[in-house]
């Protein structure tokens, strides 16, 4: 099992007086994490399913008593896809509150529903933690430099979930079937979406926009719908942990583009699954997209795995100068060029350094582990 940063303190939160929320996208390894940490305590485990219709109906409002037998002697209960019982809140506040001597542990696939019905009534009651595909830092710490050093460019085309990583002989089976079922019946199912199709055309065009800024206008008539309805599925793929936006800096210099974002995938290997193109990297032609994606991802995760107090966004103007990626700590600007080759010099604008007074950095393939490794 490839050793998760985060298990050491979602252990450390055990018996602390409030709940556990572990949540994060179907694949990721949310499960076999909890499994692994609550082995240790399987004569005081109590685990649920939230899948399951009679856990539904015996979660869904019991009272007091009903829960005391529920429970029985167990210590820790453990309810798995915990939003899909309806009024999960109430009934996580109620142990939490009465069973002082419970730990509650809660994990879901979908943050949004999860944490709408669970955070007003765990107000000041939970710790949360999300689960992300592997990081570069827990593979290469699993596998070690030199197996590391020599896997990048399969990491950039079939990324991190994993059950790849599990059945390197065969990712492109193992992909094509998280793509269908996991991105689209799942959406599907948790949200109500009717229209499959729409939803994988409009994966399909933001695979292809990766590193561009995304016109919800552009993709409505793409899709035959309005910018609203685009914007909407959007949000629900961000809440499903597929995709990412980027919002745009904006100091109100006079040329800076405003309006549009960026989007990004979580994982390379879900972007490329899409599209149909798991093909190798030196027969490609979006090297740098995958660059990019896979830099910017990779940042984004360690920035939430380590709860680092950072904003981050890309910077252009309307005459095409641009900055890749920036984050602002404390007030201070870092503004970061992706070029695949070592060879390429970084060119950070002059307009934006002037004005930002910003440190410039460029990421390449020799010196991207402190990029993706900062602690």
């Amino acid at each position: 099992m490839i050793t998760r940063v985060q298990r050491a303190e979602i252990e450390g939160a055990f018996f602390r007086g409030k709940a556990i929320i572990v949540s994060g996208a179907r694949q990721v390894g949310k499960t076999t994490l909890m499994e692994h940490i609550l082995q240790k305590y399987q004569d005081k485990l109590l685990t649920l399913d939230g899948d399951d219709i009679t856990i539904q109906k015996l979660l869904n409002r019991p009272n007091t008593q009903q829960i005391r037998q529920i429970i029985g002697d167990k210590k820790i209960i453990f309810i798995d896809e915990a939003q899909r019982i309806p009024e999960i809140g109430l009934t996580s506040k109620i142990i939490t509150d009465k069973f002082k001597d419970v730990q509650l542990v809660l994990s879901g696939s979908s943050s949004f529903d999860l944490y709408s019905k669970v955070n007003e009534p765990l107000t000041g009651r939970k710790w949360s933690f999300n689960l992300w595909p592997v990081s570069w830092d827990e593979w290469e710490k699993h596998v070690g430099y030199v197996k590391a050093e020599q896997d990048v460019e399969n990491r950039m085309v079939f990324g991190f979930y994993p059950d790849v990583l599990n059945h390197e002989e065969n990712p492109e089976h193992v992909l094509a079937e998280l793509a269908d079922s996991y991105l689209y019946k799942d959406i599907l199912m948790y949200e109500g979406l009717k229209k499959p199709s729409v939803i994988k055309k409009l994966l399909q065009a933001l695979a292809f926009q990766v590193g561009s800024e995304v016109s919800l206008q552009d993709l409505g008539q793409i899709l035959g719908i309005d910018p609203k309805t685009v914007n909407v599925y959007i949000d629900i793929l961000e809440k499903a942990f597929i995709v990412f936006r980027l919002t745009p800096l904006s100091r109100n210099l006079r040329n800076e583009i405003k309006a549009k974002n960026k989007v990004y995938f979580y994982d390379n290997g879900i972007r490329n699954a899409v599209i149909g193109q798991l093909q190798p990297l030196a027969i490609r032609q979006d090297i740098g997209i995958l660059w990019e994606n896979f830099m910017v991802s990779e940042r984004v995760k360690q920035i939430s795995i380590n709860k680092s107090l950072r904003n981050y966004y890309f910077w252009r103007t309307t005459q095409q100068q641009e900055v890749d990626y920036i984050e602002e700590v404390n007030g201070e600007f870092f503004a970061y060029e992706f070029k695949w080759n070592e060879r390429k010099k970084i060119k950070i604008p002059k307009t934006f350094s002037n004005n930002f007074k910003s440190v410039d950095k460029g990421v390449n393939r020799g010196n991207f582990r402190e990029f993706v490794k900062f602690q």
